[in-house]
């Protein structure tokens, strides 16, 4: 037994600049490490596939995502499930597409903000075939959920950041069409959309958490990624904390020289004001 193939449709989309047809972007930064990423993974589960087959077919179903799996414990499959692909044709289009799409959007953002929207994509898209599997929809079928493989709901995530920032952006779509992002994202919601009444339901309904996970995440994340909002927020309470702790000492040495005759006086920010001087000769 293998891991049910995800159907993902080619998100071959590159920017026109100028004359040029094809700009391929930047290889870069998170980009690059996206890519390389799920290229080494596909690589070893192929060659660990044809040396020792049968467990190597077991690991792959232990990594890929099951609700019924995660739900009973198996709580590193949302994350590790990116990263096992059974297709080579599937693979190389989910690259390319991983490529286009984070490429453009690292050289408006930056890294971390890529990689925050990335990893809620994929998240999401792992919470909403959970919440499909527990709501029942399989229960009256006579088939068990499809195994979730590849990298396709951080791709829809992104998908859908470019609709939503960059809708009027041309892009090409399967190299030759040219098309808006914002009608490119409706395209293939609405693709997942109609999925929803066939058999690979559980696919669509996750890449739509993908894209919900997404839109969440533009609508919520700092414009540089959470890590680094995360990082000026500490240090901005810590700067906080030590102001506080400067105007303390600050009213405690004035209490302290009040009682030995002596008076001093500090402003607001526990700065020592200097009374013989008015404040343009101090700053002069």
């Amino acid at each position: 037994m293998t891991p049910a193939r995800a159907t993902v449709y080619p998100v071959s989309t590159m920017r026109r600049i100028g004359t040029t047809p094809f700009a391929f972007p930047d290889f870069r930064g998170a980009t690059r490490r996206l890519v390389v990423a799920n290229l080494l993974a596909y690589f070893v589960l192929a060659i660990a596939l044809m040396a020792f087959s049968a467990s190597a077919g077991r690991l792959a179903i232990w990594l890929a995502f099951d609700p019924s799996m995660f739900l009973h414990g198996a709580l590193w499959q949302p994350v590790t499930y990116s990263l096992i692909h059974t297709s080579l044709l599937g693979t190389l289009f989910e690259l390319l597409s991983l490529w286009f799409l984070a490429g453009f959007l690292e050289s408006m953002h930056g890294d971390a903000w890529i990689m925050g929207l990335y990893a809620a994509s994929v998240l999401g898209t792992a919470l909403a075939a959970v919440a499909l599997f527990a709501g029942g929809s399989f229960a009256h079928m006579d088939m068990a959920p499809a195994l979730l493989t590849g990298c396709f709901g951080g791709i829809f995530g992104l998908l859908v950041a470019i609709g939503l920032l960059y809708g009027d952006m041309e892009f090409l779509l399967f190299f030759t069409i040219g098309i808006k992002a914002r009608y490119m994202a409706i395209i293939y919601g609405l693709v997942a959309i109609a999925m929803l009444f066939g058999e690979q339901r559980m696919y669509a309904f996750a890449e739509l958490g993908g894209a919900l996970a997404g839109w969440m995440y533009i609508r919520t994340a700092p414009r540089r990624g959470f890590s680094l909002g995360l990082s000026e927020r500490f240090y901005g309470l810590r700067n906080r904390y030590y102001r506080w702790k400067r105007r303390r000492a600050s009213r405690k040495f004035e209490v302290y020289m009040r009682s030995q005759g002596r008076t001093v006086r500090f402003d607001g920010q526990g700065r020592q004001i200097d009374e013989d001087h008015d404040d343009k000769s101090r700053w002069n």
